[in-house]
């Protein structure tokens, strides 16, 4: 079957982006293509089980596919779904999202939430670009790597950008070019505030002082058109440090409608699309419906994205996170905000927590979880009848992990789907980011 061309009619996309068709009863998953096109694929890996195919030619077009907004698309691996009109790939994943909680978990909600969405071009606002000097280019190429490749794409901007961030791809690829250690610079992180853009540069060396010029040289020459801080990181991401210029604002963002500002460091974990994460943190905290006498535990709290906005309704919010750093950066910000006497917070591995620990947090009359992509399991598993919250709010950025903890909280803890939904964090992706609601069902 391998190298042959053939052609087949796409049946669905898989939750990464991929078309699904069948060939002889074998499941082949094709790149570039959209549900009920005829396409002429060749297949480039057969496995016993399943194949994936390349698109060599559509043949009947689906009336979804439009023109991809990026030069870059098909080549570069940061996107998988421009060719799919914007509202199509918001439909698809509301639809990910809903199959996930039936056939992984057994439910539905009772209630499907409105996506949210925002703006398709220049929302990522936080980024880590590869950097690597190639000597067929003669060139240092600072992007995202290849679709389902290690080369880094021959990139000269980013749609997904903001653009004044997408304007500096090639100076800077030019600039780490004239470096002594440009091939001992593997990576530059974005992080864009709301008054200052930061570019950390991951050092394997250190800089001369030729190259603290050149770079300082780089900062000014692009400084009248954007405010951009250059940090160095020579070790871990906790080794990063500001380098030129010094006298910049901190890194921040807002959340307007709580009158909040989130102070961060640029390589600490933010929501990388602001526009959603506002209207997240609002739907969230509007699905919470904390109370002034409601005492609220956010678990994974991160650096109090939604600790601090649920913290101006309740009576308190006990924040939980895995890392030092992070619990400290939180901590900060509830000063910050003027906020430290209504939340505390403490560091513990939300993988490796017991039932006692969970009880020893006292009555917590709601939850808040926003895990990672392994979901919250150990979590979940550990409800009782003495440590149980009336109602819950999961944050998801992965469905499975969802649908899976899902069916725990109403198969085993009696707990009410009442409420599911999506957010596009990720437009042009097959990411899907979620939100679910659960309340405790009174009648049993």
């Amino acid at each position: 079957m391998e190298n042959k061309i053939n052609q087949v009619r796409i049946e669905s996309i898989d939750i990464a982006g991929n078309g699904i068709a069948h060939i002889e009863g074998k499941t082949i998953f094709i790149h570039d293509v959209l549900p009920d096109e005829l396409v002429d694929i060749e297949i480039y890996q057969d496995k016993k089980s399943f194949a994936r195919a390349n698109l060599v030619k559509i043949v009947e077009k689906s009336k979804l596919r439009v023109d991809p907004i990026c030069p870059h698309y098909g080549v570069c691996g940061g996107c998988s779904l421009q060719h799919l009109d914007y509202s199509a790939q918001i439909d698809s994943k509301q639809k990910v999202l809903i199959d996930n909680l039936k056939h992984i978990g057994n439910t539905l909600p009772e209630n499907i939430l409105a996506p949210i969405s925002g703006q398709a071009v220049g929302y990522r606002h936080k980024a880590r670009l590869s950097a690597r000097f190639v000597t067929k280019k003669n060139s240092v190429l600072v992007g995202f790597h290849e679709k389902s490749s290690s080369f880094i794409a021959d990139m000269q901007q980013c749609t997904n950008l903001p653009a004044h961030i997408s304007n500096l791809i090639m100076p800077l690829r030019q600039m780490l070019a004239t470096l002594s250690i440009y091939n001992k610079l593997p990576q530059v992180e974005v992080a864009v505030g709301d008054h200052v853009s930061v570019l950390v540069l991951r050092i394997m060396e250190p800089l001369t002082v030729a190259d603290e010029e050149i770079i300082k040289a780089f900062v000014d020459n692009v400084t009248n058109q954007v405010a951009i801080q250059i940090w160095l990181q020579p070790k871990g991401p906790d080794s990063c440090y500001p380098f030129y210029p010094s006298n910049m604002p901190q890194l921040s963002y807002t959340l307007p409608n709580f009158k909040i500002e989130m102070p961060f460091l640029p390589t600490e974990f933010t929501q990388v699309n602001p526009e959603i994460n506002q209207k997240m943190v609002d739907l969230a905290v509007q699905l919470l419906e904390p109370t002034a006498n409601d005492t609220v535990a956010d678990f994974f709290c991160g650096i109090g994205n939604f600790t601090l906005p649920i913290a101006t309704l309740a009576k308190k919010v006990i924040g939980i996170e895995g890392s030092n750093q992070l619990v400290q950066r939180a901590m900060a910000n509830a000063a910050h905000n003027n906020l430290s006497h209504k939340t505390s917070y403490s560091m513990a591995n939300l993988f490796k927590i017991t039932s006692q620990w969970l009880d020893n947090l006292g009555k917590i009359d709601k939850w808040l979880i926003d895990p990672p992509r392994d979901g919250a399991l150990e979590l979940v598993k550990l409800i009782n009848s003495t440590n149980a919250p009336k109602r819950i709010v999961y944050v998801s950025c992965n469905p499975a992990t969802l649908a899976r903890d899902s069916a725990i909280l109403v198969n085993l803890h009696n707990y009410k789907l009442k409420h599911a939904g999506v957010m596009n964090m990720f437009p042009h992706t097959s990411h899907v980011e979620s939100i679910a609601v659960f309340d405790m069902d009174s009648s049993k």
